[in-house]
């Protein structure tokens, strides 16, 4: 199962997730305790290995903005928050990036990884980026089609749940492996790691 850590700020948050096995990272460069600015991020980046995905988080920025500062930070994909058309992944596409739609599960009815040119999608609670966990039993009764991550008050206490409910084809997660807000802890997300894998197994 593919897992992204992410709201990473700090070169010990990115090791962590490396030696844990993340397949992602993400970097947060949009208003956010979890904001950093691409230069930071491509600092941050350069501890990524090979293999492991750099993913850079805007929500609402204009396109203009997302494609400089994405140039800027170095990473290896660009992840949109919010109801963005079809337009602004095609935009983008030259980039030569993974693109990654994220948005809220009370659009996922019918949804599919592509439908709007996407590379990933991700489906967040119904209230993105709040952290919140919510009913991932409804997603599992008609999942998206496609690589798709469930997002939205994952944690290591209740990801293997999660998973069985919903069966996604990744996960994600930031508030979840913090002790505090904005402050990652290598134990947890350790831990998080270690639940997914058994989840897969079990």
């Amino acid at each position: 199962m593919f897992v992204k850590i992410c709201g990473l700020s700090t070169t010990q948050d990115v090791e962590a997730a490396v030696r844990a096995g993340a397949d992602a990272v993400g970097f947060v460069l949009t208003g956010s305790p979890r904001r950093v600015s691409p230069e930071q991020a491509r600092r941050l980046v350069a501890a990524v290995p090979e293999g492991v995905l750099s993913v850079a988080v805007f929500r609402d920025e204009p396109l203009d903005q997302v494609r400089r500062d994405a140039r800027a930070a170095g990473v290896g994909a660009v992840q949109l928050h919010g109801e963005h058309p079809a337009s602004a992944f095609a935009e983008l596409r030259d980039l030569g990036l993974t693109l990654v739609r994220a948005t809220s599960a009370a659009f996922a009815a019918g949804a599919s990884c592509g439908d709007f040119g996407e590379d990933l999608l991700l489906l967040d609670s119904p209230v993105p980026g709040s952290g919140e966990s919510w009913d991932w039993s409804a997603l599992g009764e008609a999942p998206p089609s496609g690589r798709w991550m469930l997002a939205g008050g994952l944690a290591p206490a209740n990801v293997a749940e999660a998973v069985a409910l919903a069966r996604p084809w990744g996960v994600d997660v930031s508030s979840g492996v913090e002790v505090r807000r904005g402050v990652k802890s290598p134990e947890l997300i350790e831990e998080f790691l270690r639940r997914v894998r058994a989840a897969e197994q079990g």
